[in-house]
């Protein structure tokens, strides 16, 4: 399951990058997760469907990190915590490098944690917890 879910991982930061640069193609970004999943951050817990509603959100999401300046998004590094045969968490490292005006870039680290299961020999997302990117955002200058 492990080389499996890198995998995965190594796909979810492909489609990043692209939509970084606006090449967004929400098909394949779509792909990444099951068809439920739920979200965690400070600002409460989310639950949604893989439909066209999680996808003209996560296009508005990518236009707003393009437009506060997000330059590169990285995976530094890929920590599993297995769950049974078909569940995993993926503790994800990243790392988020904005051009900032009149200042040098900032690279910032952070993580978030995935919940992956595998059905059919195909890695899903069906669930994530995360910090508080916008106090995050707000403590390194961007927003």
């Amino acid at each position: 399951m492990e080389t499996s879910v890198r995998k995965l991982f190594d796909r979810y930061e492909r489609f990043f990058r692209q939509s970084l640069s606006g090449d967004m193609d929400m098909d394949e970004i779509a792909s990444l997760y099951a068809s439920d999943f739920i979200a965690a951050s400070p600002g409460g817990v989310v639950t949604g469907k893989n439909d066209d509603q999680l996808k003209q959100v996560m296009a508005q999401g990518y236009r707003h990190y393009r437009a506060i300046g997000t330059k590169e998004m990285r995976i530094r590094n890929v920590r599993f915590s297995p769950i049974d045969d078909y569940h995993c968490v993926a503790h994800v490292a990243w790392t988020a490098t904005y051009l900032r005006k009149n200042h040098s870039d900032v690279a910032i680290d952070f993580d978030v944690h995935y919940f992956v299961q595998e059905l059919g020999g195909e890695p899903k997302v069906f669930g994530w917890v995360s910090g508080d990117e916008e106090a995050l955002l707000r403590k390194h200058g961007i927003i």
